[in-house]
């Protein structure tokens, strides 16, 4: 089981050729007071696959969250255009951390494994009109840090930084993998 509705998280699972279905989760997104950003997307992770386990019993749950991080503070999803350019402008000739929690339970037993997975992105200098013409081809609306890194935002980067790319997308595939080996199912 897959606890999301994210394409983006579906295409990746789809990936590893496992059989799967989704379930929308049901948890609150709120960071707790004093939280680090590591500890909430580890959190949600987790109960983002407790909500959806106990509708499904004798399941593999799949939870995943993800942030991204600029001076400390967790730059959310812009939602409309002038947002993601104003992120995209904030993010230019600089460094963001993005963390997906991930987290595998086994619903048979109750337990659960929980990791994050840091990746980097490191922008390039944008001005003004690259950063129009990005957002108005790709609409990331719905993207933590207003970037398709399978598509067009690729341009945007200098370079990348971390163990799976994939991670930016949503779902670290390398670590899951070895979570799934973990749980009794070798891939491939």
């Amino acid at each position: 089981m897959l606890a999301s509705t994210s394409p983006y998280r579906r295409e990746l699972l789809g990936r590893l050729g496992l059989p799967f279905t989704s379930a929308r989760p049901d948890a609150d997104e709120s960071a707790l007071p004093g939280e680090s950003p590591e500890a909430l997307v580890a959190r949600l992770a987790e109960s983002k696959a407790r909500s959806v386990a106990r509708h499904h019993p004798e399941a593999l749950v799949i939870g995943s969250d993800q942030v991204a991080v600029l001076d400390g503070e967790i730059i959310g999803k812009p939602g409309t255009p002038e947002r993601a350019r104003e992120q995209l402008a904030r993010t230019s000739g600089r460094s963001v951390r993005f963390l997906t929690g991930l987290c595998l339970l086994d619903t048979a037993s109750g337990e659960s494994q929980v990791l994050v997975e840091p990746f980097t992105v490191h922008f390039r200098e944008l001005d003004a009109a690259s950063i129009a013409r990005y957002v108005a081809a790709e609409q990331p609306y719905d993207c933590a840090g207003s970037f398709k890194s399978e598509g067009l935002g690729i341009t945007l980067f200098a370079r990348l930084e971390g163990d799976d790319p994939n991670s930016l997308i949503g779902l670290p595939l390398i670590r899951l993998v070895d979570l799934l080996a973990e749980s009794g199912i070798v891939l491939p």
